[in-house]
């Protein structure tokens, strides 16, 4: 987007008090459906500087002093995240992906304090209250980030078992070091931008509508969640052939991949390759097709095209010309996503690096204007800043960051052997990681950690090329950092849709991450670690994450001459489709949106998986248009309430896919 000087209602700070009203509400634009929010029209954010914008936030959306950090909101966030970080440890280890669990905390603490009320058990929820605990809850779930791939992987390549108090410590020091960096970002993001964040816009959509609508419409949100949770976990079941087998019900069993009877019949091949070796297949991965519905239909088809134009036209070439490597067995040589993704991922990575930086460096004057007043005096006259007293405080930022940054490189030395100096060196590369994958979250609501971590490894395969513990913690802290600041923007984004305070959901950021790591380190330890690091990685739950992680550092630890020269032009030409690809933006004002982080990231994710997300995107954008009759249960369901909706399969798939491998591993 291009920001016109002089351009708007108002091009001076005197001429903002006539503003014009408070924009649009936020029904008005494509899947939006609160009842009370209103929210600045396409054209007013393209065209209105930033006072004009945060002066419009405080007089038509700020709170001022409702409750919202209370006692009850901090302990309900954390029993409700540190439960739904479990989601993520299942999540995780099938896609090397977390994702937020913000609507479904939303939705079931309104549902319990409404039922707490009607007994005369205290009072009812409030809004805000709500949306601090959704901070917490959310902040937890992005806890298990570092297990599925990072510290996986470190101990894959050590063969040792990392204390569970280390793990523990560990992540807890980098997630709060994320926090610190977000403090400077959110002005830019959120309130310039205004990048739609959609987890956490579709989570301000819910709030909206349950605080603001009758209490039937609420609870009926919070039984359509219980409900589709209840099927995912039922379909979750019915996959585990263990399980059914047991049950003698073995004729309901579901298969994970949908293709088996067409393969009966015929090989499908591009190129001479089986197409499931380039994991072209449809599946039954009803979590990753609700995830696609909460992310939209644009990002969805940008998705897709990257995974046509990687698996369909690149990989098969790729393969044909010997730089991708399979395994062989038996004489027959198989490929498949981690064999493809060790070649793809260059290409995706600098695709997703350029279109980032060169987005955020379009309109550097709020980065300059954020760091502005922590130099001398302000004129008094030329006072600006209308969010001094409401804003993240920037002292804390300059403070914080390398109270807690040396904190982490002290850890990283006595943890995992990380020369001090090399630790020091991964600090400033946080911040130019944690712009890019603040870009990606806030279009796509996928923070790319562990695409983003490559880079580091690359900068120290070539600092440190036979040190593979390094390479993989130094990106560990790069990565999750990023990862972390990226997620707290996401928990601020429907704060400021609803008029709350950034301070209180920092702060419940960081309660969030105390009881995701006291909830989720020790499960995982049980789930995943109960035969070592040497039986990790099964088939059933591969850990990606962590297997590209260990590869990746196993390349570059040899030398950079061990990348394919075709591998290295995909980055050259993956780095500049990126830039034109956010040019095009530019010279179209934001109209042309085909996104080269959405393409990006159908590079380090599996055909399956991006035609799954791609899949429920085009559903539920296909719902919105032929489910039109606003009475019918179809269209209560699949439209009105899509976010509670694709909340309850996430959540219900997910906690019984790890139900499913407790009962597996120590009952049947």
């Amino acid at each position: 987007m291009s920001e016109d000087e002089g351009s708007g209602p108002a091009a001076s700070a005197e001429e903002n008090e006539d503003l014009p009203g408070p924009g649009v509400k936020a029904g008005g634009d494509a899947g939006g459906h609160g009842a009370g929010l209103v929210q600045l029209t396409d054209e007013q954010i393209r065209t209105w500087t930033l006072e004009q914008k945060d002066r419009w936030w405080l007089e038509n959306v700020y709170k001022g002093d409702m409750p919202q950090l209370t006692l009850r909101s901090a302990l309900t966030g954390m029993f409700l995240g540190g439960l739904l970080s479990l989601t993520n440890l299942y999540v995780g280890a099938k896609t090397g992906w977390t994702l937020g669990v913000g609507i479904t905390s939303v939705i079931l603490a309104f549902a319990m304090f409404k039922v707490l009320s009607s007994m005369k058990v205290g009072g009812e929820f409030t809004l805000l209250e709500n949306n601090a605990m959704q901070s917490i809850a959310t902040s937890a779930g992005y806890m298990t980030a570092p297990m599925i791939s990072s510290l996986a992987a470190y101990m894959m390549v050590t063969g040792k078992v990392i204390p569970m108090m280390t793990t523990m410590i560990w992540i807890t020091a980098v997630a709060i070091l994320g926090v610190l960096f977000a403090f400077p970002l959110k002005r830019r993001f959120i309130n310039d931008e205004q990048l739609p964040f959609p987890e956490g816009r579709a989570a301000g959509v819910v709030m909206d509508a349950l605080h603001s609508g009758d209490a039937k419409a609420g609870l009926l949100k919070a039984k359509i969640l219980v409900v589709t949770g209840g099927l995912a976990a039922l379909l979750k079941v019915a996959q585990s052939e263990a399980i059914m087998k047991k049950l003698k019900l073995t004729f309901l069993h579901v298969p994970e991949y949908l293709d088996d009877w067409l393969y009966k019949l015929t090989t499908l091949k591009v190129s001479g390759v089986d197409l499931r070796q380039l994991t072209v297949r449809p599946d039954t991965d009803f979590v990753m097709m609700a995830a696609g519905g909460l992310m939209g239909i644009r990002t969805g088809v940008s998705i897709m095209i990257g995974a046509g134009i990687n698996y369909l036209l690149l990989a098969p070439w790729a393969i044909n010309a010997g730089d991708i490597h399979g395994k062989v067995r038996d004489g027959v040589t198989t490929y498949g996503f981690r064999a493809i993704t060790m070649w793809a991922l260059w290409g995706g990575v600098a695709m997703m690096t350029t279109a980032s930086l060169f987005a955020f460096f379009s309109k550097p004057q709020i980065l300059v204007s954020a760091f502005k007043g922590l130099f001398g005096k302000k004129d008094p006259k030329k006072q600006s800043d209308v969010l001094k007293d409401i804003e993240l405080p920037m002292s804390v930022f300059v403070i914080g960051i390398p109270v807690v940054g040396g904190i982490v490189v002290a850890l990283a030395a006595h943890f995992f052997d990380v020369k001090v100096w090399m630790g020091i060196l991964a600090v400033p590369l946080i911040f130019v990681f944690t712009l890019i994958a603040v870009n990606s979250t806030g279009l796509t609501s996928i923070t790319p950690s562990g695409a983003l971590g490559k880079l580091t490894q690359l900068t120290y395969g070539v600092i440190a090329p036979g040190n593979i513990t390094t390479n993989l913690m130094t990106a560990g802290i790069t990565g999750e950092v990023a990862g972390n600041a990226s997620n707290l923007l996401m928990d601020i984004k429907p704060g400021y849709m609803l008029g709350g305070k950034p301070r209180h959901q920092a702060v419940g950021h960081v309660l969030g991450i105390v009881a995701g790591a006291l909830v989720s380190v020790p499960v995982f330890y049980l789930v995943f670690m109960r035969n070592g690091p040497a039986n990790l990685v099964t088939d059933q739950y591969p850990m990606p994450g962590a297997t590209i992680w260990k590869a990746v550092a196993e390349v570059l630890t040899k030398g950079l001459s061990n990348l394919e020269v075709s591998a290295r032009w995909m980055a050259l030409v993956g780095a500049i489709v990126g830039i034109a690809l956010e040019v095009a933006k530019v010279v179209t004002k934001g109209r042309f949106w085909i996104s080269g982080v959405g393409i990006g990231l159908a590079f380090v994710i599996p055909f399956n998986t991006c035609l799954a997300m791609f899949l429920g995107s085009f559903l539920f954008w296909l719902a919105e248009r032929v489910l039109t009759k606003e009475e019918s249960t179809s269209h209560q369901v699949f439209v009105k309430n899509m976010e509670p909706t694709c909340a309850g399969l996430i959540a219900g798939g997910a906690l019984m896919g790890i139900g499913v491998i407790l009962l597996e591993n120590f009952v049947l």
